[in-house]
C-alpha cells in the first residue's frame, strides 16, 4: 500500500513544476502539464539539456488555462514577471519535437521577448492546440501534450531513498527530488496501518501494471529512460555532473539502452487527484529492470 505524497505539474515544458494539493488528471496527464512548450525561431523545443536556465522559470497557470504568468526564480532580479492571456484562437505553426512535427499555436510577442532576454536566445512560446491528437507509445496506448513521451511519470520515495543509498557510497551527496521531475510522488503509508507495504521496496513501481489512485486509472507504458536533465540543479539553473546518471549507470541500466529510474503511466480514466489518495494496484508485472 501507498500514498500519494506529492503532485506537480509542469505546465511548460522544460521549466519548473507547481506542487499542488489536488488537480484533475486529463487524458493527457495532470491538469495544464506541458501544455507550453519553448522553441527556438526554428520551432524545435528548448529543454535543459541544452538550456538550463530553463529549471529558473516559474510559470503559473490559472484553473481555466485562460491566463499564464511567467515569474523568475530570483526575486528581485533584473527580469520580473509577464502576465498573458493565453490563446488558442491563433494561427497554428509547426513546432520539432524530438524530430516529430506537431502544432503549436504562438503566444505572442511579449512572452517570446522575455523569454528570449531571460534565456540569452531567440525564442518563442507556444500552446498545444485544443485538436492536438497526439498517440504516444509503450504498452498501454494514451496521448500527451509536450511530455516527452507517456502522461504521467510516477516515482517513489523509496527507489530515491535508494539512489542515495548508493551515491553515499560514491562519497557524493543526496539529490532533491526535483532533479527527475514527476508528476506523481508515492511513499509507503504511515507506520502502523495494516496491509502490505509494498512501497517501501525501491523500484517497486516499475511492476506496476494498472492502478487506481483517488477517482483516476494510470495503464503503464515503459520505464523513465533518464538524460543529462537530471544533472540540472533545478533550484541554480546550472549543469553539474556526473550524478545521478554515474551511479544508476551502475546498477539501472536498461537493456534496451540507457539507464532508467522511475515510471510512465497513460491515463486509462481521468479523475480528480489528491495529496492523500491510496495507490490501490490492480495488476502487477515483470520489471523491465
Amino acid at each position: 500500500m501507498a500514498t500519494v505524497v506529492e503532485l506537480i505539474t509542469y505546465p511548460v515544458k522544460g521549466c519548473a513544476g507547481t506542487s499542488v494539493d489536488s488537480t484533475y488528471l486529463t487524458p493527457a496527464g495532470l491538469a495544464h502539464d506541458r501544455s507550453f512548450m519553448v522553441v527556438g525561431v526554428d520551432g524545435v523545443f528548448r529543454s535543459q539539456r541544452r538550456d538550463p536556465r530553463l529549471a529558473l522559470v516559474r510559470p503559473t497557470v490559472s484553473a481555466d488555462g485562460s491566463r499564464l504568468t511567467l515569474a523568475p526564480a530570483e526575486p528581485g532580479g533584473c527580469h520580473g514577471a509577464v502576465r498573458l492571456d493565453v490563446t488558442t484562437s491563433a494561427p497554428r505553426c509547426d513546432v520539432d519535437l524530438f524530430g516529430a512535427t506537431y502544432q503549436g499555436i504562438d503566444q505572442g510577442d511579449e512572452a517570446a521577448a522575455w523569454l528570449t532576454d531571460f534565456l540569452g536566445a531567440p525564442s518563442r512560446l507556444v500552446r498545444v492546440p485544443p485538436e492536438h491528437d497526439r498517440k504516444t507509445d509503450g504498452l498501454t496506448p494514451g496521448t500527451s501534450g509536450y511530455a516527452d513521451s507517456s502522461a504521467v511519470h510516477l516515482l517513489s520515495r523509496a527507489s530515491l531513498a535508494h539512489l542515495h543509498t548508493r551515491l553515499a557510497e560514491r562519497g557524493a551527496p543526496p539529490l532533491a527530488m526535483d532533479r527527475f521531475r514527476p508528476n506523481i510522488v508515492i511513499d509507503s503509508l504511515p507506520e502502523g496501518c495494516q496491509g502490505a507495504d509494498w512501497a517501501v521496496e525501491p523500484h517497486a513501481e516499475d511492476r506496476i501494471r494498472r492502478a487506481a489512485i483517488g477517482a483516476a486509472e494510470l495503464g503503464y507504458t515503459k520505464l523513465a529512460v533518464r538524460c543529462a536533465v537530471t544533472l540540472v540543479d533545478q533550484e541554480a539553473g546550472v549543469r553539474g555532473g556526473p550524478e545521478p546518471l554515474r551511479t544508476l549507470a551502475g546498477y539501472r541500466r536498461f537493456s534496451a539502452g540507457g539507464v532508467v529510474f522511475g515510471t510512465k503511466f497513460a491515463v486509462v480514466r481521468p479523475g480528480k487527484l489528491s495529496v492523500g489518495d491510496e495507490v490501490v494496484v490492480e495488476e502487477w508485472g515483470e520489471a523491465e529492470a
